[in-house]
Order: structure tokens, then sequence, then C-alpha cells
């Protein structure tokens, strides 16, 4: 038998028979295992090569795709390097036969677990990129994190867990129905909480709305104060703190008035029946001019549009500018001013209920009470 030449491993009955094949084979196995060592640089070198060509952390745009694919790839454990490359040279050298399941069985075990970590850090990477914009510092998103963190840990390395057990030869039948029970009974019990969870979760990366913004959530309105696990507190225009429920919250149409860019208004104004027709044309032209003098005032249209019981009705739209409310009353009461003004330069009433009785005869007709005889007039 020559020295260079690798027999094939079998079950040994003492060390002292393993010692022997050892010795017997040393020359082989060192060359496999310098092999191995080789592959396991090489992956190595690729591992560097790869993260470079992604791009160094610090010059990578903060959680754009490349940097969270370069978080991944960082992620890749020289464990499971080493394991891929003792698993290519067992699966190609023929006296290492004996070796194999083992072999096998440990790589299997290491590709689940990198495998987890790949997984992880994508998952964490895709709720870092879309939690971007909001304060590192927020209390709620820092414990949103840890627990969404520790959600994701537990699921992925659970599976992890099982996929190993399987390839131990456990029966994992029974642990899933275990944990799917258990996960069932946990849930029920704790279904508001979880609810109000992941409306919290839901809040924070949907971003609905933000801290600071003002809402109006049905019949309230106000100022979002803090959003948490559970409530968000909502400061209301009368001044008290009000707590809602994240998942009530949520099942309701919410009104944000912060990611406003501009602000509709409609105005309706009447003027007298006295008023001349040539007038009344000047009127809409009239009220465009004084809309566009006014800054932050975007005129729309200004039109005749009802007969009122006691007046013609102008209906007046315009937009501002301007996302705040002080801004928006301003412009308005500017417009206002400057139509009153403009109304009394061209001597147009404007108009308010009113009414006028009227005498009539027998035969139902309009009597002019200057025609009535004096001694049939009321006394005075």
């Amino acid at each position: 038998m020559q020295k260079n030449q690798i027999l094939p491993a079998s079950d040994f009955q003492s060390l002292n028979e393993a010692s022997a094949w050892i010795s017997a084979n040393g020359t082989a196995l060192l060359i496999y295992g310098a092999v191995a060592i080789g592959i396991y640089l090489l992956l190595v070198g690729v591992r560097a090569a790869v993260c470079r060509l992604v791009g160094v952390p610090g010059t990578l745009e903060p959680n754009s795709w490349r940097s969270i694919l370069g978080q991944v790839i960082r992620r890749t454990r020289s464990f499971f390097l080493a394991a891929v490359s003792v698993q290519l040279v067992t699966a190609a050298a023929p006296g290492l036969a004996g070796a194999l399941p083992v072999v096998q069985f440990l790589f299997t075990v290491a590709a689940v677990v990198q495998g987890a970590i790949w997984i992880r850090e994508f998952a964490l990477g895709i709720v870092t990129r879309r939690a971007a914009g909001e304060d590192p510092h927020n209390s709620t998103l820092v414990s949103a994190m840890g627990v969404i963190r520790v959600i994701i840990n537990v699921a992925i390395f659970a599976i992890a867990t099982i996929l190993i057990l399987d390839n131990l030869g456990v029966n994992v039948t029974a642990l899933v129905a275990g944990l799917g029970i258990g996960g069932i009974a946990i849930g029920l019990a704790a279904q508001g909480i979880f609810s109000d969870l992941f409306a919290a979760l839901s809040i924070l990366f949907d971003k609905p709305f933000v801290r600071g913004d003002v809402i109006t959530v049905d019949t309230l309105t106000g100022t979002v104060e803090a959003i948490g696990l559970k409530t968000t507190r909502i400061r209301s225009l009368s001044g008290e703190l009000v707590s809602v429920s994240n998942a009530k919250l949520l099942e309701n149409r919410i009104h944000n008035y912060a990611v406003i860019h501009k602000r509709r208004v409609v105005m309706q104004i009447g003027i007298i029946y006295q008023t001349p027709p040539d007038v009344m044309e000047t009127l809409p032209d009239e009220i465009r001019k004084i809309a566009e003098s006014i800054p932050l005032v975007q005129f729309d249209r200004a039109h005749f549009f009802n007969f009122g019981a006691s007046s013609i009705d102008i209906e007046i739209v315009f937009n501002v500018a301007a996302a705040g409310m002080q801004e928006m009353m301003g412009a308005r009461q500017a417009f206002m001013l400057g139509v009153v003004r403009r109304f009394s330069e061209l001597e147009v009433d404007f108009a308010y209920p009113t009414q006028m009785g009227f005498l009539g005869g027998i035969d139902g007709k309009v009597v002019d009470p200057l025609a009535i005889p004096k001694e049939f007039q009321p006394a005075p």
C-alpha cells in the first residue's frame, strides 16, 4: 500500500485502530487538509472582493439597497466557509466516503444557521430602510425596533432549529404542532396587545402621520405628541391629552393637515336684487383682481350661481399656497376686507334677509297705501 493513497474510512472498534488509520494515511490527509484550507482562503477572498465591489459601509447611502446587500454579505460567517471547503474536499475524495455523512450533517447545520443569519439581516435591513427619516432617539422607534428584532430572531431561528432537528432524525411533527397550538393560545390570550402592537408598527413604518402632525380622527382634532406601542397620545385643541388605542385609531379615517401644500377656500356672498346688471357683470372680474393682489392667494373662479330668497348669490373659490391655518385665515381675511372696500366703492350692497309687506284689495291686487283716502288710513 502506498502512503499517499488514503484508505476508505470505516467504523473503528478502538482508538488504536483510528490512530493507526490516520498514521497510515497521514500524507493524503495532509494533502486534503491543505486543499480544504486553500478553498477556504479562496472563499474568504471572494467574500472580501464582493464586499469591496458592493461598497465600503461608510461610503454608501444609508439604508440603500446596496447598503443592505453589503450588510448581508458581510454577515457571511467563517464557519460556513470552512464547512463549504470541507464538504467540497470530502465529496471529491473517494477515500473519505465514510466521513461524508458526518461532514454533510455539519455542513447542513452550518448552511441552515448561515441562511438564518442572511434572512435576518435582510429583514432587519428592510425594516430599517422603511423607518428611515425617523428620529433615531425616538423612544417609541427604539422600542419598536427592539420588538421587531426579537420577533424576527425568534421566528427565523425557531425555523432553523426545527430544520436542524429534522436532519438529526428527530420527529418534528409533534413539535411543530405544539408550537402552532401554543402560538394560537398566546395569540388569543393577548389579542388586544398584539393588535395594538402591530398597529403601532404600521403607524411607525407606513407613516399615516408622525409626531407633531395635526390630525383629525373621528371627532377628535389635535396634535400628535407621542406614538406608543399600545396607544397614541393626541393633544386636542381644547388642551387635554387624549390617549387613543392604536388599533382603534387605524380603524377610522385619518385627516392629516401637516402634509397640506395649499388650502382651498370656498366662499359665498350675496348682493341685493336692486344691483344694476351692468355692475353685476363686472363683479367676477373685480373679485379676481382682489384675489390676485393678495400674497399666497391663487384665484380659481367667481360666478353668480343662485337666485336666493333675499339675494343674488356669488360663489368664490381660491387656494392659499400655505399649509398653516394662520396663513390661510390671514389671506381669507385680507380678501374679505378687499371685497368690502371695493363693493363700497362700486356702491354694491350686500344682501341680508328682508321681508316686505304689501296691502291687498278685495280683488287681490296690490293697493298703494298713498292712494287710500285719509279717513280710511289707520291712525298713526
